[in-house]
């Protein structure tokens, strides 16, 4: 069993930058994926960003490609999302999320994944 938790969130002009942490309890195992997905009110839920534990594969949403950074610490099971030159369109909730068993495609797709933080709210004013 994963616990995720996320921190980091906050209140941030259009511009700024924010730093998001996952901390994860549990065993992480090399073969899991972790991800960033975010949800705005009234929308769906959508994919960020993913990252594989063991080898360290990175995507990301074409929305965030350049503006948002996503790292993982083994030693500390963490993921940390930097997300610079925000804009009011990624106002959201951010949760993180791990697969323990993931293919090769990018991660974009929540409902494969098996763990779940509850969420870190980002609100960017313009």
């Amino acid at each position: 069993q994963v616990q995720l938790v996320e921190s980091g969130g906050g209140l941030v002009q259009s511009g700024g930058s924010l730093s998001l942490s996952c901390a994860a309890s549990g065993t992480i195992y090399s073969s899991y994926r972790m991800a960033w997905f975010r949800q705005a009110p009234g929308k769906e839920r959508e994919f960020v960003a993913s990252v594989t534990w063991r080898n360290n594969k990175k995507f990301y949403a074409d929305s965030v490609k350049g503006r948002f950074t996503i790292s993982r610490d083994a030693a500390w099971n963490t993921v940390a999302l930097q997300m610079n030159n925000l804009k009011p369109e990624d106002t959201a909730v951010y949760y993180c999320a791990a697969e323990a068993s993931p293919d090769s495609s990018p991660g974009a797709t929540s409902n494969t994944y098996d763990y779940w933080g509850q969420g870190t709210q980002v609100t960017v004013s313009s």
